[in-house]
């Protein structure tokens, strides 16, 4: 049987400039995309409306075209796509997967014993039974949870980590699939589009393995066969932090400006080192 044609996708979250550690994974995702002889799409999640901003993604395409990263699709943006959430949202409510929740991240974390850099798993005795979704007729109003596998081992093979081993119920609880501001959550919003693109492949940083565990129930709910997965090393600071969009002279747009050529960006970081130095000091 002749294996499906390889389709990636550039995938960036436009709530603050793009900064090295993008670099190194946008850069990832083509290389993968053009070995394999695939199609890219590029994919503007800006499903939330309060932190996504029509300038960022203006400045990621500027950003990425100045990489010389290129795409054969898009730009695709999820904030056009509802009904594909919202379709995705209604089988699983009619499945029984996910319930309504009136419990916010705060209250998970005020519930836990013990900080976590993650969301805490979420208590089981705050579960809803699937009969309290039966009412709803659409999402909005509050958050719906996705109903975990307590004690199953959600297993998967990594192009680059290898075996990885979740527990449901223990790594990871109930999450959010919809919140209560009538905005689809992360884990929904992009198995529904993968789901919906024929994504073979999701190239994304290993901050998100546990997300990758999440995201399988919600295929296998959904009836879908899941893409292969490739989780690449974070970019890190000199005191060990992994980069983000406040790191403001870390940003392309900086680099850029101090005089970089992508060339030279592309060498420092786009092989995805452990650590980062900023290259104006």
């Amino acid at each position: 049987m002749t294996p499906p044609a390889y389709i990636g996708r550039l995938a960036p979250t436009p709530t603050g400039l793009l900064h090295a550690g993008h670099a190194a994974t946008f850069r990832t995702v083509h290389e993968r995309a053009r070995a394999a002889g695939g199609r890219l799409i590029l994919r503007i999640e800006d499903i939330d409306p309060l932190r996504c901003k029509p300038e960022f993604a203006s400045a990621c395409l500027e950003d990425l075209t100045w990489l010389g990263i290129t795409w054969d699709e898009g730009p695709v943006r999820q904030s056009e796509r509802r009904t594909v959430f919202l379709d995705a949202w209604t089988r699983l409510r009619a499945g029984g997967f996910i319930y309504p929740s009136p419990h916010s991240r705060r209250d998970v974390e005020l519930a836990a014993q013990a900080p976590h850099e993650e969301e805490p798993v979420f208590p089981v005795e705050w579960r809803q039974p699937a009969t309290e979704s039966l009412p709803w007729k659409t999402p909005a109003g509050v958050n719906w949870r996705f109903r975990v596998p307590d004690g199953e081992a959600i297993s998967f093979h990594d192009g680059r980590v290898g075996a990885v081993e979740l527990v449901a119920g223990r790594d990871f609880g109930d999450f959010v699939v919809w919140r209560r501001d009538d905005v689809p959550a992360y884990e929904l919003a992009v198995v529904a589009d993968d789901i919906a693109m024929s994504i073979t492949e999701v190239v994304r940083g290993e901050d998100l393995l546990v997300s990758t565990a999440r995201q399988l129930l919600l295929y296998r709910a959904l009836g879908a066969t899941p893409p292969k997965f490739y989780h690449g090393p974070l970019l890190r600071d000199t005191a060990g932090r992994r980069l983000a969009k406040r790191d403001a002279a870390l940003s392309l747009r900086a680099l850029r400006e101090a005089g970089l050529t992508p060339e030279a960006v592309l060498d420092s970081f786009g092989s995805a080192p452990h650590v980062a130095e900023n290259p104006r000091i």
